[in-house]
Order: structure tokens, then C-alpha cells, then sequence
């Protein structure tokens, strides 16, 4: 991280909500170089009270806390300690009000839903090298307005009786001249303006010499000796006698050029990305809003915006380190650049994002040309640094239209498209139609129960029993969550877990899960104690795979509700194995070291998992229901299944077949030799209530009668 690399870095997080204290703390709790420690307040005047005392590098805020709301909570604390930066942590219906922040002083704003660990920490990054930068700017600023006010300037006399003009031998050296070279005509200085400058200069003079205005003063370009132009500012004060009339007017000049470049910098800083020169978020808004405005004028000037993200950037920085992904953004942007015409904008967001704004579109298929040429050359391999990068980007298309208030939804439908080609499998491009935007509703207002619901503990565990077919008998349960929507009534996992991943709320609803079902099963074998030991499985996310606390944590639970390790069943999906491979390794050896049963869920499904299977013993694989919905019809589905329940023999595993809801299914898997079963055929996932009068009279199925 530069300047900050070895040191120890105190973040203070200002968050009401645990969930995302937990997660923020988990992102960061890993990181060395610089190491990051988090102090965290759940209201604004405690965090006002710990800045008060000083020792804090960033802040990490929520705009909505319980004691203050909106843009006022950044208000306070920026007032409170303005050399401190401050990143935003907000929702999505929050990102206008953490703009407006943003041009009050906030560093930077990361939407909740949006951020990982890398985003999170190239952003705490950024804003402390701003930080740096704007203050060294600011302490240069005061050290130039002290060494202009103690310089020399040029002094001027204008007689208007006589319309002569005496110039000081510093106004003349200020233009490069010696002593000698300038006369006493008042053209000696207007000719010498640029001719761009000189209407508004005249009009600032004739303003104060008719008593317009109660002083000169104007900054203006004039000609160098050596041929350029300087920035100057002129100051006067018209002399007039006891009749009014005007008698002499006399001022200064001094040579501002240094001043006008360095606010001519600021102003391209302040609208460029520092990493790659490209315009930034700030500059594509306001081209944006322009081309609106035409747009609504003229009624023939067309657009489109380009939202594109690089697919799988993490990995680079991850693998290859941030100064490689860093210069893979560079490299990038240049690409992005050559391949827009002039008069088109091509601008960074932040992380991986970039937008394109392009003009004068007539028809979609000149956009989508565009895209297909992004796609194209985001495909070429980049030579950096001794590696090749390969990378895909995926891209969003909004077409420019009248019924866009302003700027930020048409780049809001643009990043809407860019996700649904992410979820499209990536490396593509979508165009944006209403009905995304209604999803993306949908879906905030999804999250926004589902926080809710967490917060409310309206989750509850249903339980499908598990059959073994050599003697029909109740084995175990797989639990399953539920969810008690309070207007929707039972929602099954199918319409929430999704959003759940996606929020990052599936973490605390994994462990809610794990516990309850944990708590039930071990409640169960205590009534029941005179029947073989019962098993429970629970279908864990790979984002618990990702906590480092992962397994001393299920450990807790296990002593706490006093379930046997044994007694746990634990179902991974191949694309954990896949997704989090080294990590899911370590953590299944710990799960496996406590004595955990270990099970591969919807096992087929994903992509090829078998080198995985060699590395670690796992106790079952489970069939996935499609193999089995299909065994009665398809011949390639019963190849399948009967090559699954082979493997498992050959590597000593038991098989679990799910999904069966017929009686020609269960004959096939019994003329397969698969050892336990589950679904509808047998019974429907069950409230505890159901699970316990199972147990109380447990059936033996008659799987071997079965016409």
C-alpha cells in the first residue's frame, strides 16, 4: 500500500447493523501490510466522541444510524475531523445522498451488497493516498499565496486626461521586457491581450470607469515577450476630481500564471481518474446531462452509455498483485480510448468499472458493434510486468432516451444491464429493457426484508426425512430452512437463498441454521433414546467456507447444544470445492478432525469435481434430483446415476439419491443398488412438530413390495 505498507492502521467503523459489522471485521481481520485495526461504534455520538480523541487514520460510515440520518451524519463527522477520510458504506437506494457526500469531502462510497474484501481495501487505500495528496496540495496553495503577496507586482498609472500610461519596470519585466522596450500608449497593454480575453476585460473596465463597480480587478491572458501567453491579474481604482470626472486610474498587475495552472490541475483532478487520466464518475455525469439536455432540445442527437466491468479482476490482484492490476487497468483504459471516436467519453468509476458514452447513434447496432468490439479486445492477452493477463469484461447498454430525469439513471439501467450479463455467464453484453429494473426493485426490496427478517428471527427449520432402502427405515433428516414472510406467508429457499448469497446475509443465516437444527436433532435424540443414534444434514454456503473462525465456531455450537460431532452431516456443493478449493480444504480437515460427517450436494451438477473427490474422503455424494426426476425416461440420466453410485462404492462412500417422487423412480434405484433415499415419495419436509410425531410412530417404508 505504499506509504502505508507495515503499519498498523486504525479504522473506526461508525454501523447500527451486526450483521455488517461482522462482515466488514471478517474482510478485513486477515489483511497484513498494512494491518488493520477496527475500533466500531453502533451511533454517530460515539463515534464523534472516539475522533475527539484522536489516533483514527479512516472512518468507515453508515449514513443511517440511530441517532442521526442522511446527509447530516456525514456532516457532522466530516466537521468534527475534516483532515480525516471518510468512506461510506450505503445501500442502494442511499448511492444519490452518498454522491452528494462525495462533493462534500467524502473519499469515496462502497454499496454494501457491491463490496468484497478487495473493493473494501483498494478503497481504504485510495482514500488515505487522497487524503495525503490533497493536504501536500493544500500546504503548497498557502506557500504560494504567501510568496505572491510578499513579491513585487507590476505597478500601472493611466493619466485619461492625457490618455498616457505609466508601466513600472516590474509590470514590464513581469511580460518579459526590459525598461526600454515599452512606451506609454495605453495600446502598449491592450494589444497585448489575447484576443479570446479581450471583450470580457473591456466590459470589466468600462464597468468601473462608468461606476458600475467599486474596483477593477480581472484575470486575463497577455502576450510574452517570448510569444506565449501569461495568466495576469490587473487591479485598479478609477480617481475622479470634485466635479466627477474621471482624472487617473491606477493599479496592478500580477503574473497569476502559476495560480491558473494549478487550479487549471485541480480542476482536471477533481474530474479525472488519478490511476489511468480517464474523465471519472463526476465528468461522465455531466457530459451525460449535456447530452440529455441535446437530447431533449434537438430530438435527433442519440446515445448510448456503455457500463462494463472486467470479469474476474480479483483474481489478478489476488494472484498477480495490485500493482499488476493496476497496470492492467491502465493498459485497459488505453484500449478502451483507441477505440472511441472524437466526441465520445470514455471514463473509470472506481475498481474495474469503466463507461463509455457514445454520440450521434442512430440505430442499437452501432452500439452493440461497440460492444461486441470491447468484448473483443478485453479478449487479447496483456503482456505486463513479465506476465500475460488474459481477462473478459461484461457490458451493460442503456440507449439514450427523453423519459431519463438525469444522468445517474441512465448510468444506474447501464450497470443494471452490465449485472445481468454478469449473470448471464459473463463476457457478453445485455441491453436494458424496464423489466430489469423492476427485478432489481424487486430484489432491494427482497434484501430489505431479508434484514429484516434476520434481525426478527422469522427463520424457521423444516426437516425431510432420510430413507434407507435395505430396510425402509428412517435414517436421518436433511434440515431445511424456511422463511415466515409476515405478508407472503411460508417462503421456500428457492425464492431467498439467491439474494441471501448475493447480500452476504447468508453468513448469519448459516449459522442460525446450523445451530437450530443442531439444537432440534440433539432435543430429538434425548426423547428418543431408545431408537439408533439420529443423524441431521445441513446444507452450508460456501461463504461460511470463507470465515476463518469457520470450524472452532460450528465446534462452539456442537458443545453448546451438545450434539455428537457424528451426528452432524455437513452438505458442500461441487462448486464450494471448485470456487474455494485451498480454503475449502483446510476447513474440511478441521470439520473432518472434530469427526463431522461430510456429504457432496447435487453431485453432477456442477463441473467436474473428481480430482477433488481423490484429494479428500467424503462420506456420501448426493444424486441430484434432475438425474433422478429424469431415470424413468432418459436413458443417459440412468447412466448417470448408476456411474455415481458405482464411484461411491469404489471409493467406500455411501450415495443419497434426492428427489424421488415415484414408485418407478424408487424401483430403479433399488435395481441400482443405491443405498438411502429421500423426497415426496416418502414424505414432504416436515415443521418440527411433524418430524417429532414421525419419530414418535416411526413407519417402515415398504420400499421393497413396490408394484
Amino acid at each position: 500500500m505504499g506509504e502505508f505498507e507495515g503499519k498498523r492502521l486504525h479504522l473506526l467503523l461508525v454501523e447500527d447493523q451486526p450483521a455488517e459489522v461482522e462482515l466488514i471485521e471478517a474482510m478485513l481481520a486477515g489483511h497484513r501490510d498494512p494491518e488493520f485495526h477496527i475500533e466500531h461504534h453502533d451511533n454517530l455520538a460515539g463515534g464523534l466522541k472516539r475522533l475527539r480523541s484522536g489516533g483514527i487514520d479512516l472512518v468507515l460510515l453508515d449514513l443511517c444510524l440511530p441517532d442521526s440520518a442522511g446527509l447530516e451524519t456525514f456532516q457532522r463527522l466530516h466537521t468534527q475531523a475534516s483532515s480525516v477520510p471518510i468512506i461510506l458504506m450505503t445501500n442502494l437506494d442511499d448511492e444519490d445522498l452518498a454522491a452528494r457526500a462525495v462533493r462534500e469531502g467524502a473519499q469515496d462510497y462502497l454499496i454494501k451488497r457491491r463490496v468484497d474484501t478487495g473493493l473494501l481495501v483498494r478503497s481504504i487505500r485510495y482514500a488515505l493516498e487522497r487524503q495525503l495528496s490533497e493536504e501536500a496540495l493544500r500546504q503548497s496553495e498557502e506557500r504560494y499565496a504567501l510568496a505572491v503577496r510578499g513579491a513585487n507586482d507590476g505597478v500601472w498609472d493611466w493619466n485619461m486626461i492625457t490618455d498616457e500610461v505609466y508601466y513600472s519596470p516590474r509590470w514590464k519585466a513581469i511580460l518579459g521586457h526590459a525598461e526600454t522596450d515599452i512606451g506609454s500608449r495605453p495600446d502598449e497593454w491592450l494589444t497585448r491581450i489575447h484576443h479570446d480575453d479581450f471583450q470580457d476585460f473591456n466590459h470589466a473596465l468600462q464597468a468601473h470607469l462608468t461606476g458600475e463597480t467599486e474596483q477593477f480587478a480581472h484575470e486575463y491572458r497577455l502576450r510574452h515577450q517570448a510569444g506565449h501567453f501569461i495568466w495576469v491579474l490587473s487591479r485598479g481604482l478609477a480617481v475622479r476630481n470634485i466635479h466627477g470626472e474621471l482624472q487617473r486610474m491606477a493599479g496592478s498587475l500580477t503574473d497569476i500564471t502559476a495560480r491558473k495552472a494549478a487550479e487549471e490541475q485541480l480542476i482536471h483532478d477533481a474530474l479525472h481518474d488519478a490511476l489511468t487520466g480517464l474523465p471519472n464518475r463526476a465528468l461522465l455525469l455531466d457530459r451525460l446531462d449535456q447530452a440529455l439536455k441535446q437530447l431533449r432540445s434537438r430530438g435527433n442527437s442519440g446515445f448510448a452509455v456503455l457500463f462494463l466491468d472486467l470479469d474476474r479482476f480479483k483474481n489478478v490482484n489476488d494472484s498477480l498483485g495490485h500493482n499488476v492490476g493496476d497496470q492492467l487497468l491502465v493498459e485497459f483504459a488505453q484500449r478502451l480510448s483507441a477505440l472511441l471516436r472524437p466526441g465520445d467519453t470514455v471514463a473509470r468509476l472506481g475498481g474495474d468499472e469503466f463507461a463509455l458514452l457514445i454520440s450521434d447513434i442512430e440505430h442499437i447496432g452501432q452500439v452493440t458493434a461497440v460492444a461486441k468490439r470491447i468484448l473483443e479486445l478485453s479478449r487479447d492477452r496483456f503482456q505486463i510486468a513479465g506476465h500475460e493477463v488474459f481477462t473478459t469484461a461484461s457490458v451493460g447498454i442503456a440507449m439514450g432516451s427523453r423519459v431519463y430525469q438525469g444522468p445517474e439513471e441512465i448510468l444506474r439501467d447501464a450497470d443494471i444491464a452490465m449485472y445481468r450479463a454478469k449473470g448471464a455467464g459473463k463476457a457478453r453484453y445485455e441491453v436494458f429493457d424496464r423489466q430489469m429494473h423492476q427485478r432489481v426493485v424487486e430484489l432491494l426490496r427482497l434484501e430489505t426484508d431479508l434484514r429484516r427478517a434476520v434481525e426478527r428471527g422469522e427463520f424457521a427449520m423444516h426437516y425431510q426425512p432420510i430413507v434407507s432402502l435395505d430396510e425402509g427405515k428412517l435414517v436421518g433428516f436433511e434440515g431445511l430452512i424456511r422463511w415466515h414472510h409476515p405478508l407472503r406467508g411460508m417462503v421456500g429457499p428457492e425464492s431467498f437463498i439467491p439474494a441471501a448469497e448475493e447480500t452476504g446475509l447468508i453468513v448469519p443465516m448459516g449459522w442460525w441454521t446450523i445451530r437450530e437444527t443442531c439444537r432440534q436433532t440433539r432435543q430429538w435424540q434425548r426423547e428418543f433414546p431408545n431408537r439408533a443414534p439420529l443423524s441431521i444434514s445441513v446444507n452450508v454456503s460456501g461463504r461460511l467456507f470463507k470465515q476463518p473462525d469457520m470450524v472452532t465456531r460450528l465446534e462452539r455450537i456442537l458443545d453448546e447444544t451438545g450434539l455428537s460431532p457424528d451426528s452432524l452431516r455437513i452438505e458442500i456443493t461441487e462448486s464450494v470445492l471448485l470456487d474455494h478449493a485451498e480454503e475449502a480444504m483446510e476447513k474440511l480437515s478441521g470439520l473432518r478432525n472434530l469427526g463431522v460427517g461430510l456429504h457432496v450436494d447435487d453431485f453432477g451438477t456442477g463441473y467436474s469435481s473428481l480430482s477433488y473427490l481423490q484429494k479428500f474422503a467424503y462420506d456420501s455424494l448426493k444424486i441430484d434430483r434432475s438425474f433422478v426426476s429424469d431415470i424413468e425416461q432418459t436413458k443417459g440420466s440412468g447412466a448417470i446415476v448408476q456411474t455415481i453410485i458405482a464411484l461411491g462404492q469404489m471409493l467406500g462412500m455411501n450415495i443419497i439419491a434426492e428427489g424421488v417422487e415415484t414408485p418407478v423412480q424408487l424401483r430403479r434405484l433399488q435395481e441400482l443398488q443405491c443405498p438411502q433415499v429421500q423426497g415426496f415419495w416418502f414424505s414432504r419436509p416436515l415443521d418440527a412438530a411433524g418430524a417429532r410425531r414421525l419419530l414418535s410412530n416411526p413407519p417402515t417404508w415398504q420400499v421393497d413390495k413396490i408394484a
